[in-house]
This record gives C-alpha cells, structure tokens and sequence, in this order.
C-alpha cells in the first residue's frame, strides 16, 4: 500500500471561501444600488454545457447576481450571435457575458470573443484582456489560472523566488497561469509535448501546474519532493472514473500538496467565474473599491 504524505488541497472549501467573499462583496455593492449582471449565451445542445451552463446559473444566484442564459439553437448564424454579442454589450444591467464553449461547428468562436467587450468579459479572453495580462494591466483573467493562484494563496505558498513548471501552453490555462506566476515574482518555466527531458525539468519544480488532458501523465518520480501539484487536467478513462493528468496515489507520497480529480481545481473555476462577474460590476458602476481582491 502506498503511504500518503501530500496534503490534499481541497478545492470545494477553498471555492466556498471564494463565493463566500465574493456574496459579501456583492451585498456590498448592492447597498450602493448596483446589482452585478451576468448572461450566459448557450448555442445547441451539449450535454456537458448544459450541465455547465446549470452550474453557473446556480452560482451566481446564490452570490445575489441577476443571471439569465440566453439559449440559441445549434442552427443559429454567425451574424445572429454577433448581434446578439453588441445587444449585451450595450445593456448596461449586463455586467458579464460568458459564451459557452464549444460552440456548434461552423459558428467562429474567436470572432465572438473579440467581439465582447472587454469590460464584461468574465471568461477573460477578449484580446484585450489577454494583452493587459502580459503587460501587468488591469483586466479581467481567465477563470481557471486564476483559481490555481488563488488555491496558492489560500494554501499559503508564496510564488515569490519559486521555480514553477507549466505543463500545457493553452490560451486557457498554461500561458496566462504563466503569466500570473512571473507577477508574483516565480521563475517560470512553460513545458508542451515538444519538450526534451520533461521528467528532468518537472521535478526541478517548487510548484508543478499540469494541463494537457492525458491521464495520469505525471508520474511520482516527475515531483520534487514537497512540491505543490495543481492537476487542472480532467480525463473520463474507459471505466467511468474521472482522473486528472497526475498520478494522484502514487503523486500523493512525493508532493507536499497535490489537488485532486475530481474536487481540486475544477470547484474554483466556477468560484472565480464569479468573481469575475463581482469585479466587473464594481468597475462599471464606478465602486472599484468592491472588486474582488482589493
């Protein structure tokens, strides 16, 4: 049997923690008379963003948002989203618009996204947002690199002076979470699948984020001993079992704090999604002081 030394970081406590902020904030901010907004645009019907999609709305009412889903059919034009798109853009209860991801075939994603604006776009990927997240500039960050900095803080790990290793370069969680830890002054290094000697590289890592979506590709002699391990990955393998990209038992003898799948990272995605949302509405009306982290 395997003896576990890791602590498990609870990703459902720390997301509470969040929402529970974030509901204090937005009582806050309602006292000012400002109620936050968010609209969900949901296009077909997947199952998975369904099911998504019912989270969210659940969040947010529960932290006191206004939050409808706006639903299309799978058969619904490019240009019909996009007039949709500047409708919300120009409703000023309307402080957040998220567009469900992944959109029918043939509908352009990356159009919708650059045609949000900025101000409300709570997933953080308008270009604009991106860019000020390079430059160090205020904008709104994607949702799931900012929960693993913020499973960070709650766990009392300072990024300052650490090496870090990414494992994934997506737009969704690699480079921005890359970004977030060269802020908090990490040395950081990004690892995709053309790198040499990833093993090597992995375990010279303080803090080790892994986000590729292959199951239980890191292995315990990948970890430093005592590292934190923040697995962002989420895989169904053929029996039905969710795994994330780490081999959690075996991961779990080496590291000094590891998350789990499911139950680690995935609770604060939703949480920050909030957020978000919270730091949006406080912006737009003017009560920056409000907004989530100050």
């Amino acid at each position: 049997m395997i003896e576990t030394r890791a602590r498990t970081i609870d990703g459902k406590a720390a997301a509470q923690h969040v929402r529970a902020r974030v509901r204090e904030r937005c009582e806050q901010l309602k006292a000012r008379g400002v109620t936050p907004g968010l609209v969900v645009v949901l296009v077909g019907e997947d199952p998975a963003s369904q099911v998504y999609v019912k989270n969210k709305d659940k969040a947010a009412t529960e932290a006191g948002f206004s939050v409808r889903t706006v639903r299309r059919a799978a058969t619904t034009t490019q240009a019909e989203l996009l007039a949709l798109v500047r409708e919300l853009n120009a409703d000023g209860t309307v402080h957040g618009i998220l567009v469900q991801l992944p959109l029918p075939k043939g509908l352009d994603a990356q159009a919708l996204m650059r045609a949000l604006d900025p101000a409300k776009d709570v997933d953080g990927l308008h270009p604009e947002n991106v860019a000020a997240l390079a430059l160090g500039a205020r904008g709104l960050v994607p949702c799931t690199p900012a929960g693993c900095i913020e499973l960070c803080d709650q766990l009392g790990c300072s990024l300052a002076g650490k090496r870090v290793v990414v494992i994934g370069r997506s737009m969704l969680v690699g480079k921005p979470f890359a970004f977030l830890a060269l802020a908090r002054d990490a040395t950081v290094t990004i690892c995709h699948s053309r790198t040499s000697d990833l093993p090597i590289l992995c375990r010279e890592a303080d803090v080790l984020v892994a986000a590729v979506g292959r199951p239980e590709m890191v292995k315990a002699d990948w970890i430093k001993p005592g590292a934190v391990v923040l697995d962002v990955g989420i895989n169904r393998l053929p029996d039905g079992r969710l795994v994330g990209d780490v081999d959690f038992v075996r991961a779990s003898a080496v590291a000094g704090a590891i998350t789990p799948v499911p139950g680690g990272v995935g609770p604060m995605t939703i949480a920050m999604l909030m957020a978000n949302t919270l730091t949006a509405a406080a912006r737009a009306s003017g009560h920056a002081d409000l907004a989530f982290g100050r």
